[in-house]
């Protein structure tokens, strides 16, 4: 009788703190830098959903290791909904197969909530790049093997992948450039430090626009809609190549699943709001929304595939 009144006591104070949830503010980490896309994301939804949720939601950008950095803080935080992690393909799916001792399992250790976006990378190059297609940068990057270069927000990350994916199909030579998320190596795209990019459409769509990068193509499965006159690299000569970015809500893995419940309305919520699809489609990104199991599901599959690829093309950490 003793263990039945504890058990439903226990039930009882669960219940009462999912209902009371949340108290007092929400923060949401990033592990990029500000102004990269990961960063971006979280600040539009962020004011919709903390008036939902009647607390402020706040961003923390902890940059570093491909946003593994921020991935293993939310892992060890207190699962009480009140840290969540905005994460992407990298840390998600990508490091356990790429860092050796990771202080994370990502399918264990987080408990998914929703996807917030998913969308193609876009290879942007400098105005001085001798190359207008995709085509072009190929040719010129197999005559000079080994000195055309590429940056992206970090190793591991989408966009490294979609570089090496390329590589790899197209049997060329280019140097990758980590950066620590997708603002600065965007700005020494911008600068001529780097000859390409492998950016996400929140970062480059305005200079592309502005006529400070070029595009050559997108990394998606089909054109993105927001940018309908850039081919796709499987258009371009390389059917089957595809390399999506993701960004997906994450809590630690013991957050009362009545927590979780409730952030996942709010989040869906939130991603069909007018003013955060408004402000979404001026970055050239779609609200994804999802349930909790077909977040994991996503995962699941992005985990498999992407360990192919770190072991075929030797990805190494460093």
């Amino acid at each position: 009788m003793r263990l039945l009144l504890l058990t439903v006591a226990l039930w009882v104070s669960q219940g009462a703190l999912a209902q009371a949830y949340p108290t007092h503010p929400v923060t949401s980490v990033v592990g990029f830098a500000p102004g990269g896309g990961t960063d971006t994301v979280s600040r539009i939804i962020a004011k919709t959903l903390g008036d939902q949720l009647g607390q402020q939601v706040l961003t923390d950008n902890r940059a570093g290791a491909g946003g593994n950095i921020a991935t293993d803080f939310v892992a060890k935080a207190p699962p009480d909904g009140y840290t969540l992690l905005l994460g992407n393909v990298g840390s998600l799916t990508v490091a356990p197969h790429l860092v050796k001792g990771l202080p994370y399992d990502p399918l264990h250790d987080l408990a998914p909530i929703s996807m917030a976006v998913v969308f193609p990378n876009l290879i942007v190059v400098h105005p001085s790049v001798p190359a207008n297609t995709l085509g072009e940068f190929i040719k010129l990057a197999k005559d000079k093997p080994g000195t055309i270069t590429y940056g992206s927000s970090g190793i591991g990350g989408a966009g490294h992948l979609a570089g090496e994916l390329l590589k790899m199909v197209a049997k060329i030579d280019l140097v990758h450039v980590p950066f620590k998320g997708g603002g600065p190596a965007m700005q020494a795209m911008l600068g001529g430090q780097i000859d390409a990019y492998f950016a996400t459409p929140v970062a480059a769509g305005a200079h592309v626009k502005a006529g400070r990068a070029k595009a050559l193509a997108t990394t998606g499965p089909k054109r993105d809609p927001f940018m309908p006159d850039v081919p796709t690299v499987a258009e371009s000569g390389y059917p089957g190549y595809e390399a999506t970015n993701w960004y997906a809500y994450m809590a630690p893995a013991k957050t009362p699943k009545d927590v979780v419940a409730r952030l996942n309305r709010e989040i869906v919520k939130a991603l069909g709001a007018p003013e955060v699809k408004d402000l979404l489609h001026k970055q050239g990104l779609e609200p994804r929304p999802s349930s909790p199991e077909e977040l994991a599901a996503h995962m699941k599959r992005e985990y498999e595939t992407w360990g192919r690829v770190v072991k075929e093309a030797s990805i190494k950490a460093q």
